[in-house]
């Protein structure tokens, strides 16, 4: 049995970046949920689409998975062992999609589907990633509070990382121990 782990956090608390690093110091595939959801120009994979995708994604035993999307915690928590929210500070968590958001945009930097994000689409229009980090930055913290809580996912080690160093920390030294205790030897 591998070692499957869920990195979940608002826009811009640094998801990909920490799950990258965990992926590539377990040395197991890194799943980006965005991957899988966008396609061309924009457009949204409906649930008949994106459920297989995501299924046929996690079917292997090693993997870390990048992403939240809720309404998949039924498919990806369904054989995940720990979770890991990253929880940073709201005011480091804005300014980092919002220079994630500019720096993307003036280097016109292709992000999945060969979508782009532009300046006037994080400033000017409701489909603002920096909108979605306002409106969910609260919310997704709290989701993770009753989710870490239920006796429904008791079998899943929750890991709450609330700054850049207990990231660190965890990562170089937690993330072996844990990853240990559910029979995955770390080198």
């Amino acid at each position: 049995m591998g070692v499957r782990i869920n990195v979940l956090g608002t826009s811009g608390s640094g998801k990909t970046t920490v799950s990258k690093r965990i992926a590539q110091k377990l040395n197991v595939s890194h799943i980006q949920m965005d991957e899988l959801f966008w396609k061309p120009n924009w457009r949204e994979s409906i649930d008949e689409e994106f459920f297989p995708k995501l299924e046929k994604a996690l079917s292997s035993d090693d993997w870390v998975l990048d992403g939240n999307y809720t309404r998949t915690i039924p498919i990806k928590w369904r054989q995940v062992q720990i979770v890991v929210y990253l929880d940073l500070p709201f005011h480091i968590v804005l300014y980092r999609v919002i220079k994630r958001s500019l720096i993307r945009a003036f280097k016109s930097e292709e992000l999945w589907a060969g979508n782009r994000e532009t300046i006037w689409k994080q400033f000017f229009t409701r489909d603002s990633i920096i909108l979605w980090t306002l409106k969910m930055f609260y919310e997704n913290r709290e989701r993770f509070e009753v989710n870490s809580k239920s006796a429904q996912y008791s079998q899943i080690r929750f890991v709450r990382l609330c700054s850049d160093r207990e990231v660190d920390d965890f990562v170089i030294h937690g993330l072996p121990s844990v990853v240990e205790e559910n029979g995955f030897p770390v080198e």
